[in-house]
């Protein structure tokens, strides 16, 4: 059937994705106030509609990508030699719709504008804004408990969104769209990260897939099994497609200078590497886990002694002069060390570590919150144990480092206080540049396609959304036991890379 063949599935996501964009011109994340009239409610039966539409879209999208990421584990030469150009029609629709999935886009315009009317953003929320404010509309937008809580990103970010509000005057439509070509950078940021750490390793054969099977220069895309696959799991995710570009999270723009940085570490160039990330710490503070396992590259690289110390040291040094220059350039304060963990103080239902120290609240204690927060706690050191293990792993040389930093995200996610379905990608699309067609890269996609369906295209979290996401996950799941794909994620030995060492798979 053409419908099953990669034009088809190119298509078939295509439609999703326009279908998705349409329905959240009636179904999306509206603004409160927005003068122009063009993302205005239309009335409850209309709404319903464009939900309706939306789902149906989503579930077009997934059905696509799962197909297309099939074709590609099956080396279908047209599904690998047209992955820049799928990615391309299936990002199209999204780019001029309205926020989809989340109202975060109305919290980052209030606070650039909070930082242009010389409020202290690290301490007040958007609620601040008043009459004749900059940003007001989109405070007016902001969703439930962030608007009166302060920003927890760093100052790099607030400049980028500071310059939106300059430009657009604050205006709702165009401010939004400002917002989503900051977020269309950070998708190419991802892309270039991705084809340029599968490259490294098809250099040296050491898990970029089988090489470069043709197509390489016909214009058509890569042509390369190993960077077709990342990119499909990295840059094609329908996670990714609807909360990057669609409700333009700025995980998307932290992910891209991380995945960077560490793509130009694994190269020799570590001090370059460190200040990218440095940078997307001054984003979102988790890529600061980056910064272990460019430690890692350095100790083996160098070895003795002298690299363990300038791996310890040295990425730390550099991106701490980031962050201290960054946000001296910035204006901003250091207020943003102590918002670090309000978003924690929220929750989220993903959370296991918060539903089960609710649960054990309610059991042991009139009030849940001081149980809970040991739980929490707990689960953030364990957290950092494992992150330490991969950590330790790879300097053994018994994991590559790419993966260690790939699975120490997605620990991290899994069991941090706070749990938003995108977060899922901080490790996902790292994962993806070195093991994709494993096992782990299987169930990460299987994930991915689940949690798509957790949050409406409204930003609520409907009961059914869970249901659905079960369901999704059960299935593919079940799934990924009778077609596992076969190429073991762990068990590596070293290998040189220029200056710096990497492990083969």
């Amino acid at each position: 059937m053409w419908v099953l063949s990669a034009s088809g599935s190119r298509w078939l996501g295509a439609v999703g994705s326009l279908a998705v964009a349409v329905g959240g011109y009636t179904a999306g994340t509206l603004p409160v106030r927005e003068p122009w009239g063009l993302w205005a409610p239309r009335g409850s039966l209309v709404t319903v509609t464009g939900a309706v539409l939306a789902y149906l879209g989503l579930t077009l999208l997934v059905a696509a990508w799962w197909r297309y990421g099939v074709l590609l584990a099956r080396g279908v030469r047209d599904a690998r030699e047209r992955v820049l150009a799928t990615l391309g029609w299936w990002t199209a629709p999204l780019v001029l719709a309205p926020p989809l999935y989340s109202a975060d886009v109305y919290s980052y315009i209030a606070q650039g504008a909070m930082v242009l009317e010389g409020y202290d953003v690290y301490g007040a929320g958007p609620s601040v804004l008043g009459a004749g404010d900059l940003g007001v509309d989109a405070a007016a937008s902001v969703g439930g408990h962030w608007t009166d809580t302060p920003a927890p990103y760093g100052p790099i970010f607030l400049v980028l969104a500071q310059g939106v509000v300059k430009l657009t005057g604050g205006e709702i439509v165009p401010a939004v769209i400002g917002m989503r070509l900051i977020a269309l950078g950070a998708l190419a940021l991802i892309v270039w990260a991705v084809r340029g750490m599968v490259a490294g390793a098809g250099r040296r054969g050491d898990g970029g897939g089988d090489g470069c099977l043709g197509g390489g220069g016909d214009g058509r895309g890569d042509g390369c099994l190993g960077e077709s696959g990342a990119l499909w799991l990295a840059a094609l995710n329908p996670l990714l497609l609807i909360h990057v570009v669609g409700g333009m999270h700025n995980d998307g723009l932290m992910i891209g200078l991380m995945l960077s940085g560490v793509v130009l570490a694994a190269r020799g160039r570590w001090v370059v590497g460190c200040v990218l990330v440095g940078l997307a710490m001054m984003v979102k503070s988790p890529a600061a886990v980056a910064l272990l396992f460019i430690g890692v590259m350095i100790a083996r690289r160098d070895g003795g002694v002298r690299g363990v110390v300038k791996g310890l040291v040295g990425p730390g040094l550099v991106a701490g002069g980031v962050a201290v220059g960054a946000t001296v350039v910035a204006g901003t304060g250091f207020g943003w060390l102590r918002t670090q963990s309000v978003a924690g103080s929220i929750h989220t239902a993903l959370s296991v570590t918060s539903d089960v120290g609710l649960g054990l609240g309610l059991l042991v204690a009139d009030d849940p919150e001081p149980v809970k927060g040991v739980v929490q706690k707990l689960g953030l050191l364990a957290a950092l144990a494992i992150i330490g293990s991969l950590a330790w792993r790879a300097w053994k040389g018994r994991i590559d480092p790419v993966l260690g930093l790939g699975l120490s995200l997605v620990a991290l996610v899994a069991l941090s206080p706070m749990v938003q379905p995108w977060y899922l990608l901080w490790g996902t699309a790292v994962v993806a540049a070195v093991a994709w067609d494993t096992r782990v890269g299987q169930v990460l996609g299987v994930v991915s396609a689940a949690l798509v369906y957790e949050t409406a295209p409204s930003g609520h979290t409907p009961w059914y959304g869970f249901v659905v996401a079960g369901l999704v996950l059960a299935a593919g799941l079940v799934w990924g036991r009778r077609e596992p794909w076969g190429r073991p994620a762990l068990g590596t030995a070293p290998v040189v890379d220029g200056d710096m060492e990497r492990t083969r798979p």
